[in-house]
């Protein structure tokens, strides 16, 4: 049995779920509205103040779908009651962000500075010069868009230069050393 899948979801107050056909699921909170449709295959019952989600059968894509579709709603849940939020770091000798209404200025030791606009529902703010704050709603587009910043300059193992998660550790090498 589904560890994670047979776990029942807690709905808090103010916070409205709606379940259509073909397990369309709407969310509605004090941040916004997500909507998604999840696997037609899973039952999704609401009784009350609480949502469980019950499996067909122990078929193994059914056994990760249960998981999958319980999390799913869950993180849904919590967009919309608290929001969810990705910190990146800049380091590096002159690498700096700069913020302009929508769009996300980055320089990053390249010939030109990186331009990024936020995409919709997601929003960006600067924290001094090196630290950005993404958030939103939607737990897979902040985490997408905070990758995506990520990308433009991945930090280097030797000094550590570059964007990182204000969490991750980098594995730091040994540079090279010279002859005798």
């Amino acid at each position: 049995m589904s560890r994670i899948g047979r776990m029942p979801i807690a709905v808090p107050a103010g916070i409205t779920v709606d379940i259509a056909e073909n397990n369309k699921v709407t969310v509605k909170g004090p941040k916004g509205t997500l909507e998604r449709t999840l696997a037609p295959e899973m039952e999704i019952k609401q009784e009350n103040d609480t949502i469980t989600v019950l499996r067909p059968n122990d078929l193994k894509k059914m056994k990760s779908l249960h998981g999958l579709t319980r999390t799913l709603i869950n993180n849904m849940i919590i967009g919309v009651s608290q929001g969810y939020e990705k910190v990146l770091e800049i380091n590096g000798v002159g690498y700096r962000a700069a913020k302009q209404g929508k769009k996300l200025t980055l320089s990053l030791g390249y010939s030109h500075p990186v331009e990024m606009i936020d995409p919709e529902g997601i929003e960006t703010v600067m924290e001094g010069q090196n630290k950005i704050i993404v958030k939103g709603i939607d737990k897979e587009k902040v985490g997408q868009y905070a990758a995506e910043i990520r990308e433009k300059r991945a930090p280097e193992p030797y000094k550590g230069k570059g964007i990182k998660y204000a969490d991750e550790v980098i594995r730091r090498k040994v540079g090279k050393t010279g002859k005798k």
